[in-house]
């Protein structure tokens, strides 16, 4: 980010929602929309070429769809962070798409504040965004999974005890705080962990450590 200010691309096939959220987000003093995408491929393109810190990604567009221009963003730009942006609280395309590399997803009927909080949580990496719906959302569609690949029970056997401890409670939508509180630690030492856990696992951000929390099965959803 520079200067501290966030720079957003808007990708949506829908004119009225591009600008829309392009004027609710330039009003806010440290966020700057930076460009504007009508579909999947040309949000990869401007991605590429305007370096945003934060892509606002509608699921379903022309050409190429939300999905895969998500992978295809975060594959190539590591930095970058995905919003996605749905209509329905329980899609399962979203659940896709957080697999596919989006840090979070954002309802489109948002109000003004929510959008601008969302791409700050977003951009800043350190907190799921929704966590509650995303916890549901994760749970619903992970219960339809089978056992977890080797590979990835090999990754959490990299993981030490705390570690795989402080890796379930991120899956369950706790805070640093509140994960220090719950395991008697200063919020320093819990930072220290969430670091590590993301770069040994390879993760992003704390939405992808809950994703794979749940299908590596650190963490089962609860009634299945």
């Amino acid at each position: 980010m520079t200067s501290g200010t966030i720079r957003v691309l808007i990708a949506d096939d829908q004119q009225m929602v591009r600008q829309g959220f392009t004027v609710l987000l330039n009003t806010q003093s440290d966020i700057e929309v930076i460009g504007q995408a009508v579909n999947g491929l040309e949000a990869v393109e401007k991605a590429a070429e305007l370096s945003p810190d934060v892509v606002l990604m509608d699921i379903r567009m022309p050409e190429l769809g939300g999905i895969e221009a998500t992978r295809r963003v975060t594959t190539a730009m590591p930095v970058t962070k995905v919003l996605v942006l749905t209509t329905f609280d329980l899609d399962e395309y979203v659940y896709e798409a957080l697999r596919a590399g989006a840090s979070g997803f954002l309802l489109k009927d948002a109000s003004a504040d929510q959008l601008a909080e969302a791409v700050r949580v977003v951009a800043a990496g350190d907190a799921l965004l929704a966590p509650g719906i995303t916890r549901r959302l994760i749970a619903e569609f992970s219960r339809l999974g089978t056992t977890a690949p080797v590979p990835l029970k090999q990754r959490v056997a990299a993981l030490t005890d705390r570690e795989t401890e402080v890796l379930s409670l991120i899956a369950k939508g706790l805070s640093n705080a509140e994960i220090a509180e719950h395991l008697v630690v200063a919020e320093q030492t819990v930072k220290t962990h969430v670091g590590r856990i993301l770069v040994k696992l390879g993760l992003r951000d704390r939405t992808q450590a809950a994703v794979f929390a749940y299908e590596s099965g650190v963490v089962r959803p609860q009634g299945y």
